[in-house]
């Protein structure tokens, strides 16, 4: 049975007759008599007994009248339900990751976050990137995006996706024939960096402290364009995952070398406050984050 068989049967019993009717569902006396004449002919019984100023229900009638009523009241509920769902679709999240090499990546994300749901605005927070798990704590920022899990039980850590960090350097490069590096070859290598403090680099953090090894040497590069170009010129090395440099160029001069025998792999969180967790703007970001990111 059609839903408009149901808002018929509501509106003339509600309006007491075809006229008051036909004004309030914007159709002509004539079309609502066809479609009642057919529905009665359908189901096979009166719906309503009718003289010329009176509609009455049979008593088959107001059972159908008692479920329209269910149906309408339903369908409302979840109308304001979705808005509901809607609102909470809306909210600023203000974003920083504790490397700033990442935001290569996310300029793009946030492009296809503005199609996807154009009421959630994304601020990127560029300054302090070593601290950003307190700044989370601090309200300062929503979400980071890092590699270490924090402990603290105000925080909620999504894993979203495993990459492995190669050392770049030119094909003549002093150490371009290992197969590998260990810990101890970075001694005397020229490491290129985002930026300081060196405590915030992935390659010093996962595998040369550990190892208690510093570089001879250290520049922080801001833009990674420049970075490849002293690489080409054999002028240093850097370490970064590969994904990483999928916007550039590279020259066919340089080559990626794996870290460790078995790779240096991290695995990269999104940490949120607990509280903010289970917020819908919240939610659609890290689900559209985790698809997103699926592929690296």
């Amino acid at each position: 049975m059609e839903l408009k068989y149901f808002r018929l049967i509501k509106t003339i019993e509600e309006e007491g007759n075809l006229a008051n009717s036909s004004e309030r569902l914007f159709l002509t006396q004539s079309a609502l008599s066809h479609q009642l004449r057919d529905l009665e002919e359908q189901l096979g019984f009166k719906v309503f007994h009718r003289t010329r100023n009176k509609w009455e229900l049979t008593q088959e009638g107001i059972e159908l009248y008692k479920l329209a009523n269910k149906i309408f009241s339903n369908i409302d509920e979840g109308f304001t339900a979705i808005k509901h769902i809607k609102e909470g679709s809306k909210g600023t999240i203000k974003l920083s990751a504790e490397c700033q090499s990442f935001f290569h990546a996310i300029p793009s994300f946030i492009q296809k976050m503005g199609i996807l749901y154009p009421e959630i605005d994304i601020d990127i927070t560029l300054g302090a990137t070593h601290q950003t798990i307190s700044q989370v704590l601090s309200n300062d920022i929503d979400i980071a995006i890092v590699t270490s899990k924090p402990e603290s039980d105000g925080l909620s850590s999504i894993p979203v996706f495993k990459d492995e960090i190669f050392a770049i350097m030119h094909r003549e490069h002093a150490l371009s024939d290992l197969e590998y590096l260990e810990a101890g070859y970075f001694s005397d290598v020229h490491l290129l960096i985002n930026s300081f403090p060196i405590e915030g680099v992935a390659v010093y953090e996962l595998f040369l402290k550990p190892n208690k090894i510093h570089p001879i040497k250290i520049s922080a590069i801001p833009f990674t364009e420049i970075t490849l170009s002293m690489i080409q010129a054999n002028m240093g090395i850097m370490c970064a995952p590969k994904w990483q440099l999928t916007p550039f160029k590279l020259s066919k001069e340089l080559i990626f070398k794996r870290i460790s025998k078995n790779g240096l792999r991290r695995t990269h969180y999104l940490v949120v406050r607990k509280e903010q967790r289970n917020k819908k703007y919240i939610s659609d970001f890290i689900s559209s984050f985790e698809e997103d990111f699926l592929e690296i």
